[in-house]
């Protein structure tokens, strides 16, 4: 699926980070803060790979590194709010790494977190678990590719997901170029003002603050 994104467009998009096009996109798609990278120095983006998980069973995630796309971003939704299982680890980590999948978000905990980093597969969590999860969810293969929601975000298979120490954001696929062109000029505009702090001025000055 990554093919539906230009190269070009992708590397734009993560040199511009995540809190930039979430605010040249208008606000939109921060999925919840607790969601980071394992490794400070990970950064993604990519098209999202919807998994809809169950509390506390991994089987659809390991059947998404299956079939997902060389570029994909797994984005997976488990219906829980804290990191009280551990949905992923090293195992799987080079599982995907060796598919050349894009990199992992994951509304759940994680494991492994010392050994991930040499892995090199950027993964995102809310942070670590040891506690293990089963394998028993119900057709799992079904669960991949439908529309999922995490946080206050709906997440559709395609979107465009960036993600940096920052946090992550998720941009409807077809607001995706418009997104990143915008977040290049605002790029530009706030080179303008670090030039202008330099010089002196205040905040309160280059934005007309009262």
């Amino acid at each position: 699926m990554a093919e539906e994104f230009g190269r070009e467009l992708l590397e734009r998009a993560a040199s511009l980070g995540s809190a930039t096009i979430h605010e040249a996109a208008g606000r939109i798609g921060a999925l919840p803060a607790g969601i980071r990278p394992v490794d400070p120095s990970s950064r993604v983006a990519g098209p999202a790979r919807t998994v809809a998980g169950a509390p506390g069973d991994n089987l659809a995630i390991h059947h998404a590194i299956a079939v997902a796309a060389s570029g994909d971003v797994l984005v997976v939704a488990t219906g829980d709010d804290a990191a009280v299982w551990g949905y992923w680890g090293e195992i799987m980590s080079t599982g995907a790494a060796s598919r050349r999948l894009g990199g992992l978000v994951l509304q759940g905990g994680s494991r492994d977190h010392a050994a991930l980093p040499a892995v090199g597969f950027p993964v995102f969590s809310l942070g670590a678990c040891i506690r293990g999860t089963v394998k028993h969810q119900p057709d799992p293969v079904s669960r991949i590719g439908m529309p999922v929601r995490i946080g206050d975000v709906d997440v559709h298979d395609g979107d465009l997901v960036v993600g940096d120490i920052d946090g992550v954001v998720v941009i409807p696929a077809g607001r995706a170029a418009e997104a990143v062109d915008a977040g290049f000029h605002r790029e530009e505009h706030e080179a303008e003002v670090l030039r202008r702090l330099g010089a002196g001025e205040t905040t309160i000055e280059i934005y007309g603050l009262v």
